[in-house]
């Protein structure tokens, strides 16, 4: 079995990815800060699940102390970075930190592998947000949602960058870097540029995870707020199919190194945000859930649905879990570990 060291991996991905790859016999070394809501109590479920599994408490914007964690472990066979700010709206009140957490963290990831001498499989959580607003892409609406006019498969990994939001210049220039870092020095870096995902260990909040945010606010009787007119569609990916597309790369590494992966469910797996996410969670809850409405968010798109063909093709992986399966399963996982979100 081989060795997996995983930035961000008390995080959402993080943890389902670490549970995984522990439950199939791999070796897995977590590196987080613990900084984010709910990775502390991820990190203690995975250690409560798992007996060898290693934790480095490590910030990435570190570049001393991450470098000593991959020296002494420099028998990995992948690095998956997924140590994050992630959120659009955190990004433009602090440009700063969120450059440093997301494009500084990740140069100093590649460093530290550069430097030490090693080639692991390196897999990069990017985002479709580095595809910008969009705008020149003719846009339709529906009583519920808007529509590409002219890419029914979605958005492919041809679609000029336009980095919007100083979140999406930084998760960009990362982006950027794993690319090049592959061109330059012969790293076998990875690129997923991910739409929305959702599923357990999710601990959502209102500015990042709305899928979950939205569930955990129902349950709790909290107030949601929606930005925008809830006509925006997105699709959507069920975590656990984002996790078989990084197996499948790591195994196909001779061929996928240097490449770029639209990452998401696709046209067959899409949701307006709250003009089709209200009824169906209405349906769960049995009673209906209600929203304020507030103005849009810098760089929010209408509408991003991933063209997922070349993952299809190259990884031959497609998404197992739909919509509706993958709602109810985190609804489900929400409503029975209630605990984990009172103090949230």
């Amino acid at each position: 079995m081989s060795t997996w060291l995983i930035t961000g991996g008390a995080g959402f991905i993080g943890s389902n990815t670490a549970h995984a790859l522990l439950k199939s016999g791999h070796r897995v070394i977590i590196v987080d800060n613990l900084s984010r809501e709910g990775s502390k109590k991820n990190l203690h479920w995975l250690q409560a699940t798992h007996e060898g599994l290693q934790f480095e408490r490590v910030d990435v914007r570190e570049y001393a102390a991450l470098r000593a964690v991959i020296e002494r472990h420099a028998d990995i066979d992948a690095l998956v970075h997924l140590a994050a700010q992630v959120a659009v709206t955190t990004s433009v009140v602090n440009p700063r930190e969120d450059f440093e957490i997301n494009a500084l963290g990740a140069l100093n990831v590649l460093e530290a592998v550069r430097e030490t001498g090693i080639n692991p499989a390196i897999l990069y959580a990017s985002t479709n947000k580095v595809y910008g607003g969009m705008e020149t892409i003719q846009i339709g609406e529906t009583e519920t949602r808007y529509y590409y006019e002219d890419l029914p498969e979605g958005v492919s990994e041809e679609m000029p960058l336009d980095f919007h939001s100083p979140y999406g210049c930084s998760k960009g220039s990362a982006d950027q870097y794993m690319r090049d870092y592959h061109r330059i020095y012969g790293l076998r870096t990875i690129v997923f540029r991910n739409s929305c995902i959702y599923g357990p260990r999710q601990f959502g909040v209102e500015d990042q995870g709305w899928v979950a945010w939205f569930i955990i606010a129902a349950l709790l009787q909290r107030p949601l707020t929606i930005y925008g007119n809830g006509k925006q569609v997105r699709d959507i990916l069920f975590v656990a199919d984002l996790v078989q597309a990084f197996l499948k790369a790591v195994e196909r590494i001779d061929q996928t190194a240097g490449q770029i992966y639209n990452m998401g469910g696709g046209p067959e797996n899409t949701l307006a945000v709250w003009s089709e996410f209200q009824p169906l969670l209405s349906e769960l809850f049995a009673r209906p859930i209600t929203a304020a409405y507030a103005d849009w968010r810098p760089g929010d798109q209408k509408v991003y649905v991933s063209n997922t063909a070349k993952a299809r093709r190259e990884l031959d992986w497609e998404p197992e879990v739909n919509v509706r399966q993958g709602i109810k399963r985190l609804y489900e996982w929400v409503v029975a570990n209630r605990g984990l979100f009172e103090d949230v």
